[in-house]
């Protein structure tokens, strides 16, 4: 379950297009028709990924994610502080996102047609999963709530090196230690370097 987002576009004062690395690649044919790959699974549609407004994106992958928890071994986004964002996010509308999985409705804040529709796919009711998702988000206490959501998680894969490194102890809070990590890369200034799987001298890293 990996939380993915665009960003927005703008030109030069010479007519070419500017945009984030990651906004072109999301966008581009080798993502969105990428073959299947049974070991990278993403559970957000891409619709829900290249949704230009933030808020229906983090809700419909947060959504998606939530349906699909039992599946869920890998959790992360690009950097840590997206992730971090995603448990805001989860802490903030966790009784929409319940009511929408125990009713099999959609917020009315979706409105992009192209996401609703994505996401009717695999919305369908589950009391269960609602109740689950209300009495593990309903109280103040968040340590492991990574974990507990989505208990066959392993991995935390984000970028945690450089100014990321502030949100290393909050995220092993959130896992209640439980996970290992792995940054799928390391961005440079004009590049992107090897992956990283120790990011800081932790034994458990």
């Amino acid at each position: 379950m990996y939380f993915y987002f665009i960003k927005s576009e703008t030109k030069t004062p010479g007519g070419l297009l500017a945009r984030p690395i990651l906004t072109s690649y999301y966008k581009s044919a080798h993502f969105k028709s990428r073959p299947y790959d049974p070991y990278n699974v993403y559970t957000s549609p891409n619709e829900a990924i290249l949704c230009p407004d933030s808020f229906q994106s983090m809700y419909a992958q947060m959504l998606c994610g939530l349906y699909q928890r039992l599946e869920v071994l890998r959790v992360g986004a690009v950097f840590a502080s997206g992730l971090f964002r995603a448990v805001r996010f989860l802490q903030l509308h966790w009784q929409d996102l319940a009511h929408d999985i125990s009713t099999r409705t959609l917020n009315h804040k979706i409105t992009d047609p192209s996401v609703r529709e994505a996401v009717s796919s695999i919305n369908k009711p589950n009391p269960k999963l609602a109740q689950l998702i209300s009495d593990e988000c309903s109280g103040e206490n968040l340590e492991g709530i990574i974990t507990r959501i989505w208990p066959n998680t392993k991995n935390l894969d984000v970028i945690v090196t450089g100014a990321m490194a502030g949100y290393i102890h909050t995220l092993e809070y959130y896992s209640a230690m439980g996970c290992q990590w792995h940054a799928p890369c390391t961005p440079l200034t004009s590049a992107i370097s090897g992956s990283t799987s120790s990011p800081c001298p932790s034994p458990r890293m």
